[in-house]
Formats: C-alpha cells, sequence, structure tokens
C-alpha cells in the first residue's frame, strides 16, 4: 500500500494521538511509541492511516468516517471480523492485528491490521510502474483472485452465518434505496424508478457465495509482477450472487478507462486505458474462465452495479458536506451521481 500515501503531520482528523497511541501501545506491545500517523489512500468512506512506530514498526489503522453515519454502516467489528476468517484461510487480506470496540478512543471502534506493501493503482503514475505485461498479468490475475474468494467455503471459514434466507438482490435493492433516501442531496427520481426495474428483471438467486461488495482495481494491493497480495476494503462484504461483484468490477473498470475524464474528481485518471491491461469485456472473460460460472446474465449485473455505485457516490458526497475532512476532493462528486444513474438506466435497457 506504498501508493498512494495522503502526506499529513500527526494527529490527522479522526486520530487522537495520545489515546490512540496509548491504546495500540497496549494492545501490540511489540511496536514502540511514539507513534506516527499518517492518512492513506484514496478512500472517502472508512478512513486509514499508516502507524510507524519508533522502532520502524507499522501497521494499519481503519475507523469509520468522521460526522453523523448512516445506522449499521461502517461496522469495524464485522469487518475485522471478517478478515480474521479469511487471513488463516490463505485468502489474500492484510492479517488483522487487534480490534478496538470503546468508543471513548476515538470516538468510534477502529481495528489495527498488517500493512500490505506494493503498488496501489490508484493513478497513471503509480500504474506505470508496472510493465504492459505486468498490467496484463495484473487484470487477470484480478478475476482470478475474485473467482477464488467466491470459491471458499463459507462454512468452513467461520461466515456461514454471513448467509441471509433473502437474494442479495432484494437485500442490496432495499438497503441501497433506503440509503438514498436518508442521505440524498436533491431530488433524482431516475434513481427510484430504476430500483423498481431492476426488482421486476434482476434474476433468482442461484447461490449464496462471499462477495466482496466492492472489488476494484484501486481496492487491490499488487506487486510488480501483476501478482495480487492484498484485497481491501471489506465494509461491503456479504454474501449472495458472484456476478454482482463482477458487475461492479467491470463498471469500475470502465471508470478508470474512458469515462474517467468526465469526473475526474470520482475516478482519478484514465489507468485502465493504459498499454497491457484488459479490456472489460475481456476482464469478465477471465473472471468466467477461471470461475467456470454463466456470466450470461452479467450485463444486468453491470446495470445495477452503475445504481448502485450512483447511490454510493451520493453518501460520499454527503459525508463531505457534513465534514470535509472525509475525502478532500469530494466536494466534486455532485455531479457524477445523475451521470451514473444514466450509465445505469442505458446498460439495463441494453440488456433487456
Amino acid at each position: 500500500m506504498s501508493d498512494g500515501l495522503v502526506e499529513e503531520a500527526s494527529g490527522p482528523p479522526g486520530v487522537d494521538v495520545v489515546r490512540a497511541s496509548a491504546w495500540i501501545a497496549h494492545a501490540l506491545p511489540e511496536l514502540s511509541p511514539p507513534f506516527e500517523f499518517t492518512r492513506i489512500g484514496h478512500g472517502r468512506s472508512n478512513l486509514t492511516y499508516l502507524v510507524t512506530g519508533a522502532g520502524g514498526g507499522e501497521v494499519v489503522l481503519r475507523r469509520p468516517p468522521l460526522g453523523e453515519l448512516l445506522p449499521s454502516a461502517h461496522d469495524m467489528a464485522r469487518e475485522h471480523r471478517i478478515l480474521a476468517a479469511l487471513a488463516p484461510a490463505g485468502a489474500a487480506v492484510p492479517v488483522p492485528r487487534a480490534l478496538c470496540e470503546d468508543e471513548t478512543v476515538l470516538g468510534a471502534p477502529f481495528y489495527l491490521m498488517d500493512f500490505a506493501r506494493g503498488v496501489i493503482m490508484t493513478t497513471v503514475a503509480s500504474a506505470g510502474g508496472l510493465s504492459p505485461d505486468a498490467r496484463e498479468a495484473a487484470g487477470r490475475n484480478l478475476a482470478a483472485t475474485l473467482a477464488g474468494l467466491h470459491a471458499i467455503d463459507l462454512d468452513a471459514v467461520g461466515l456461514g452465518d454471513l448467509r441471509r434466507p433473502e437474494s442479495l438482490a432484494s437485500r442490496q435493492l432495499r438497503r441501497w434505496t433506503k440509503q438514498w433516501h436518508a442521505s440524498r442531496t436533491r431530488e433524482l427520481p431516475l434513481i427510484d424508478e430504476l430500483a423498481e426495474r431492476f426488482a421486476a428483471v434482476l434474476p433468482a438467486e442461484r447461490e449464496a457465495v462471499l462477495v466482496h461488495g466492492d472489488y476494484r482495481l484501486d481496492n487491490v494491493v499488487f506487486g510488480e509482477d501483476g501478482t495480487v497480495r492484498a484485497i481491501l476494503d471489506w465494509e461491503l462484504a456479504t454474501t449472495g450472487e458472484a456476478l454482482a461483484d463482477v458487475g461492479l468490477m467491470l463498471v469500475y473498470w470502465d471508470e478508470l478507462g474512458p469515462a474517467a475524464g468526465g469526473d475526474a474528481a470520482l475516478f482519478h485518471e484514465p489507468v485502465t486505458q493504459m498499454a497491457g491491461f484488459l479490456t472489460a469485456a475481456q476482464l469478465g472473460e477471465a473472471y468466467a474462465a477461471a470461475s467456470g460460472r454463466d456470466s450470461a446474465e452479467l450485463s444486468l449485473w453491470v446495470a445495477f452495479g452503475y445504481w448502485k455505485l450512483a447511490v454510493i457516490i451520493e453518501g460520499v458526497y454527503r459525508r463531505w458536506l457534513n465534514d470535509p475532512a472525509n475525502g478532500a476532493n469530494a466536494g466534486g462528486l455532485g455531479p457524477a451521481v445523475p451521470r451514473l444513474a444514466e450509465l445505469a438506466r442505458d446498460a439495463l435497457e441494453r440488456s433487456l
């Protein structure tokens, strides 16, 4: 996670250095204070900090965003539990180290995990550290790693209770529609119209696998050869239809390509247009080959991914309005929401 560091002085927003240092020194006595806290990454939801000890030891601290939060969102204990189940099973995740549920320390629960060192391809410059061959390998490994996640035996790793009797499509439609009404900053009837249309056309669920919920190129740490070292940002993980993950992965892949110039504050730079990267269609084919799944209904899940992303970005924009410390560039996200909703509508109409 070396690329994407955001330089800040000790004590960035969201961290009480004295309280956090005391708790970390007790929880991880192998780390030596004083600690330096540096905000890392470009995420605009949960906040992430690199914690560096006096002896050079490093861990990552992850906490909810600042300001008023929607109920049930940003559950640190749940995210920590998922990582704790997956790491011993050999999944490519950072190893969790400690969980703090005492809100008097930072005002919210948080957890510590190992620092995954490597390349996060958030910019053309960071992706330029890989050769074209390595970028091609990164795409194929991204797809194969997702297929591997979807093959995990939930009961064997202790996550069987994440299954729900209701389908992922039904749960997601209800959840994100509720989130839209709780966080919207303007009237956008298309969001509700699309929710009704998706309820009528999304296919019945045939399996319930582990779903990351936000699986994309810039949530993965890569080696310089394109291998996957760690999958980050598990806050939206759930169980359900595997193609929901694939559809959203392809949405982000396209948004990091030709569409990136439209909302630079949202998707940064056209990374996936660089030489070596697969096309979105090739990425979908790579997943199908690695997983053995029929992807005939994938286009519906791509459309749903655009709709879900529109709702998520509205929430990020709302949190920025509540407290700008949650994301330096989030003030420019407003126009992205109707654009994504229109892309969802267009993709849905093409898929039917």
